[in-house]
């Protein structure tokens, strides 16, 4: 079940919306970086949403002769081969390496809030986004959980309709969705109903059709407990929740097997029998998620209106500024941007 994301990927009419991310963690020099190789690794043409001034600075941190040109979206294609395209940010952003800066929130969420609204207007193919550190945007009034929730609510606006975003991990021999993601796991087994489950999947479902190209999704379902319950000698949920789950995905008509212990689910020949895992929650999904694949794994997030990916890693806040961070993921999360935003075109058309 290869899933590359390092494929060749075919050329897009619009750019891609690259955010910066939190200005003191790696995103910025991962920016720099993976423009660097754009030749080398024919990466689709994207413009970063930023403070020029910042981008700069950290390019001079890293000795690094870094041509960069401030445009309007509609310029970055003809930029991209000759200059880092920037749009430049109504703010200022501080750049200072491994030391959030709770004033910069505002730049993040704008950079955020700039490149959904140029997808939904079709300046831009996709959104690419780079980490961001919680804390300075909590203590500055932040109130989403993270990037994946604040997505959701802008494409609620933005389209009047219900949005229920889906978080997937993709790597190059799996792909894995939390059920649950960031809540404590003693909470977990109070969370989960069969509804929650079955609406997953049928997000999972549609959107591995309409972006990753697959006729018939094959959807793996881990149970909760160890051995999947083994029939309820090891908790109830698994027989009183997973199951009804995958039996309501059944008389859909939708291709789902389930529950089924997490322990064996994941080895090369059982990896071979679906097209994403269903986990029940966060640490069950990403675990073998970054286990396969801690550098080309991407955070792909399903159910929205637009195509959204980023790198599956954090703002690395100890190794920023330092030249030293590798920008494989970011690289992947770019690659397969392109690539679904050119499939949910042919899906459309």
């Amino acid at each position: 079940m290869r899933v590359s994301s390092t494929a060749e990927v075919p050329p897009l009419s619009l750019p891609l919306a690259l955010t910066s991310g939190d200005p003191s963690g790696i995103g910025p020099e991962l920016t720099i970086i993976a423009w660097m190789q754009r030749h080398s690794l024919r990466l689709p043409p994207f413009y970063v949403l930023s403070d020029p001034a910042l981008l700069a600075a950290r390019a001079r941190g890293l000795g690094l002769d870094v041509p960069m040109q401030a445009v309007l979206p509609g310029q970055a294609r003809e930029t991209f081969a000759r200059a880092l395209p920037i749009v430049r940010l109504d703010g200022r952003l501080a750049d200072k390496p491994g030391e959030p800066v709770r004033d910069n929130a505002a730049g993040v969420v704008e950079a955020i809030d700039r490149a959904v609204a140029d997808t939904l207007a079709g300046r831009a193919a996709a959104v690419v986004t780079n980490p961001i550190s919680k804390k300075p945007l909590y203590e500055a009034g932040f109130g989403f959980p993270g990037h994946t929730e604040y997505l959701g609510h802008l494409a609620q606006q933005a389209t009047l309709q219900p949005v229920r975003p889906v978080m997937m991990l993709a790597g190059p021999d799996l792909r894995t969705i939390p059920v649950t993601i960031h809540v404590a796991l003693r909470d977990v087994p109070g969370l989960l109903s069969v509804d929650m489950i079955v609406e997953t999947a049928r997000i999972a479902a549609h959107d591995l059709t309409q972006r990753f190209g697959i006729a018939r999704p094959r959807l793996a379902i881990a149970g909760l407990n160890p051995h999947a319950g083994e029939n309820g000698a090891m908790g109830i949920e698994d027989e009183a929740i997973v199951r009804p789950a995958v039996e309501a995905l059944q008389r859909e008509g939708i291709d789902a097997r389930g529950p089924l212990p997490a322990d064996t689910l994941f080895h090369a020949r059982a990896r071979e029998g679906y097209d994403v895992a269903l986990c029940m929650y966060h640490d069950q999904a990403l675990i073998p998620a970054k286990t396969l694949a801690f550098d080309e794994a991407v955070n792909v997030t399903l159910g929205l209106p637009f195509v959204r990916t980023s790198p599956d890693h954090g703002t690395a806040f100890d190794i920023a500024g330092k030249g030293v961070a590798r920008p494989d993921s970011l690289i992947a999360a770019l690659r397969l941007a392109a690539t679904l935003a050119q499939v949910s075109l042919r899906a459309a058309a």
